[in-house]
């Protein structure tokens, strides 16, 4: 144990010193003008750019410079722009571009203004009711689903990967996306299961922006979360506490049951 936490530290210092942000007003691929840093992840380098040849404002990211001599890294990078190139959903990135500039990759996509959910819930701390909640949920899995009709599964459906523009949700992020054709049935089956698992997560955080944090002591959500029966059955399907769902459709349908449960109270 005690190596292994030495190599981390080791890799930590090394990637403080490699993956250093590309400076502001650097001109990439003599195209692409870096305004500013979006934002880090494990892999990758998010940045705010202005295409030149457009004067249009687009995304950019880079993969990490301490990864791309790494097979795994580089082609979880080369699986995302796959991914990206095979989506084309007003509500999702478009891929734009691909260069490599002093051997380092990166890809354009065009850049969505919104507000992200995670930084809505904790930082501006906005709030969901019930029926926004699950309006909310009802949107998301469109966009679910249409990604699944295409064999694609995000795989990492979490609110930092969600963007809210004009009420309605953007999908970011898809890193660790799968495509069926690259996968056999059981490895296409779990990624749909981990899609649906994801989505209760986010209508768990979603519902929770309402709760008053009284009790000192932590309990399960199906004590402290006041919600009609309908949504506590939908919950429970997709955290897999009751049988899991197996489509799109049947979430969507008890999606619908908990909205029109909610319309017959008011």
């Amino acid at each position: 144990m005690r190596k292994v936490s030495i190599l981390r530290s080791i890799r930590k210092i090394y990637q403080f010193f490699v993956d250093v942000p590309i400076k502001e007003g650097k001109v990439l691929n003599d195209r692409y003008e870096v305004l500013r840093v979006i934002g880090t992840g494990s892999y990758g380098i998010f940045y705010r750019c202005k295409d030149l040849k457009t004067n249009e404002i687009r995304g950019l990211k880079q993969l990490r410079p301490s990864k791309h001599h790494n097979k795994k890294e580089v082609a979880l990078f080369e699986n995302e722009i796959a991914v990206l190139r095979s989506t084309n959903h007003k509500n999702m990135p478009v891929l734009m571009d691909t260069f490599f500039n002093n051997a380092y990759l990166f890809y354009v996509m065009n850049f969505i203004e919104g507000d992200n959910l995670e930084d809505l819930i904790f930082l501006k701390r906005v709030s969901f009711n019930e029926k926004e909640s699950l309006q909310l949920i009802a949107d998301l899995l469109k966009l679910i689903d249409y990604l699944h009709s295409k064999d694609i599964y995000h795989g990492d459906l979490r609110i930092p990967n969600i963007l809210l523009k004009d009420g309605q949700p953007f999908l970011i992020d898809f890193g660790l996306s799968k495509q069926g054709i690259s996968m056999d049935s059981a490895s296409s089956y779990e990624m749909k299961q981990q899609d649906h698992y994801d989505l209760g997560e986010i209508l768990l955080y979603l519902l929770y922006t309402t709760y008053p944090s009284k009790n000192k002591k932590a309990l399960p959500w199906t004590e402290e979360l006041t919600i009609k029966k309908e949504t506590v059955h939908l919950l429970k399907r997709l955290l897999q506490v009751k049988e899991s769902y197996s489509t799109i459709s049947e979430i969507s349908a008890d999606v619908q049951a908990a909205l029109q449960a909610d319309e017959r109270l008011h």
